[in-house]
């Protein structure tokens, strides 16, 4: 499998650790600091797969790999960890690392719609795209903007996720996808259809909801 490089060490972005459900996170500011609520999300998929024989999980947009490492850590199962930047990618391998599960976690530092190559499929599809919408992105200076802006209605990212995580799946198997609220969730599941999903359960967590889609 392949291995992200170690995050470089510089002056100015001080390393923080934190526990995600039992995990050792490491991570920076030019990363999304993981959300303690989120391990809902790494709970929900080890559930979903934890009958599935061999079962491979890939999380898109799995900035420091939190979500997806939580949830092959409790299931068991192989885990693609896919991201555009390299900063997220360089922490997701070495927060697999450190968690023991480099043999389970293979990270692919590349554009969404690269990964993973075709010919793959998966069990499941786990995605914590950017949802916040592009004019209220001020709102949380603290987060790296391409972390957390969704474009012009909150959606593009999460859209993307669909098209490509489609093709990732056979008809039956599912996405945990997280967005910010009730709303995104009604929109996005009215254009799920022609995405190839089908919406169904959804969870709320402190500062989003996780929905799950079934693949048709």
């Amino acid at each position: 499998m392949s291995q992200a490089p170690t995050p470089s060490a510089s002056t100015d972005e001080a390393a923080q650790v934190c526990d995600f459900g039992g995990l050792q996170i490491a991570y920076d500011a030019r990363v999304l600091e993981p959300r303690p609520w989120t391990a809902m999300q790494s709970r929900w998929a080890a559930e979903l797969v934890s009958d599935v024989p061999d079962a491979r999980i890939v999380e898109l947009c799995s900035g420091a790999g939190h979500i997806g490492l939580l949830a092959a850590s409790l299931s068991g199962a192989s885990l693609v960890c896919v991201d555009v930047d390299p900063v997220a990618c360089a922490f997701a391998g070495a927060n697999a690392a450190a968690a023991g599960l480099s043999r389970q976690v293979d990270v692919r530092c590349v554009p969404l719609e690269s990964a993973p190559v075709e010919g793959e499929a998966f069990d499941l599809v786990v995605a914590d795209p950017p949802w916040v919408p592009h004019a209220d992105v001020g709102r949380f200076p603290e987060d790296p903007l391409l972390a957390i802006d969704g474009g012009d209605d909150g959606l593009e990212v999460a859209r993307a996720c669909l098209r490509h995580g489609r093709s990732l799946v056979p008809p039956g198997a599912g996405m945990l996808l997280q967005l910010g609220d009730d709303d995104q969730v009604g929109r996005l599941g009215r254009e799920s259809a022609e995405l190839g999903w089908r919406p169904g359960e959804v969870r709320a967590g402190e500062r989003g909801v996780v929905l799950h889609l079934l693949a048709v």
